[in-house]
């Protein structure tokens, strides 16, 4: 099946759950003070973006996303390579890492809060702290999984530890680097709104949570339909720099 026949038969199923939601919605099965209408879902994004302060929501919530992403990104890449190309590195750094990674970022929100207040410093802390486990460990094993006819090359070249891996590690690491900053990027989002709805921070969250206390459920579907809208425009991004970085790799197979 063609890529277009794949998008066309997802819209398909995405246009049918929207009309079996609009059915349910239609025969009251659920009240419509939990479950509204697709049509007033609607009617209420088009309120919020237009009359409303959804729009910088939507901002503030993308702006805390991206950058804890971006901070948990560099330092996850920068240690996974200094940790998976050294041995020993690895056999010293392991025991901590092993003992802070099972941590939920949600129990690091009080510390934070703590040395931060309720600021957005806070919100990037936590965001960094909670996704820079998929980039760092996926880095790691992208820079201690060097085949070994790539090592014999090293050697052969003499290169230096930074050559090495800027020539050989870093390209080879790139799929689990990518891989582990497509999830890193999920859970940035995850963090973002649970900070925003503790916090108070302008964001989604924060919209989502004062909808739900005044009961307005249109309000609440309509920043859950916007952080969805995020979550796929934000793989799509991820999606198109992984093919044209991994070009080479497709082209190595044929």
């Amino acid at each position: 099946m063609s890529a277009l026949a794949w998008r066309a038969a997802s819209l398909a199923v995405v246009a049918a759950l929207i009309a079996l939601w609009g059915e349910i919605a239609a025969l009251k099965l659920i009240s419509p003070v939990f479950l509204p209408a697709p049509g007033r879902v609607w009617a209420a994004l088009q309120h919020g973006l237009l009359r409303a302060d959804l729009g910088e929501k939507l901002i503030g919530t993308v702006s805390h996303m991206l950058g804890g992403w971006a901070a948990a990104s560099i330092a996850g890449v920068a240690l996974g390579a200094l940790i998976g190309s050294s041995r020993t590195a690895r056999d010293y750094i392991a025991p901590t890492l092993e003992f802070l990674r099972p941590l939920p970022a949600s129990a690091v929100i009080p510390v934070a809060i703590a040395l931060f207040g309720l600021t957005p410093e806070m919100a990037l802390g936590v965001i960094a702290f909670g996704s820079i486990w998929p980039v760092l460990l996926a880095a790691i094993h992208g820079f201690a999984a060097i085949e070994p006819r790539l090592v014999e090359v090293e050697r052969v070249l003499g290169l230096t530890r930074w050559q090495r891996i800027a020539k050989i590690s870093l390209p080879s690491a790139t799929p689990d680097i990518l891989a582990g900053l497509r999830l890193g990027l999920t859970v940035s989002l995850i963090l973002a709104v649970v900070c925003e709805m503790i916090a108070g921070l302008d964001g989604l969250g924060q919209w989502v949570l004062l909808a739900a206390r005044a009961y307005k459920s249109a309000d609440i579907f309509a920043g859950v339909v916007l952080l969805g809208a995020i979550g796929v425009v934000a793989n799509a991004a991820i999606s198109v720099v992984e093919s044209r970085m991994l070009r080479w790799r497709s082209t190595s197979l044929s």
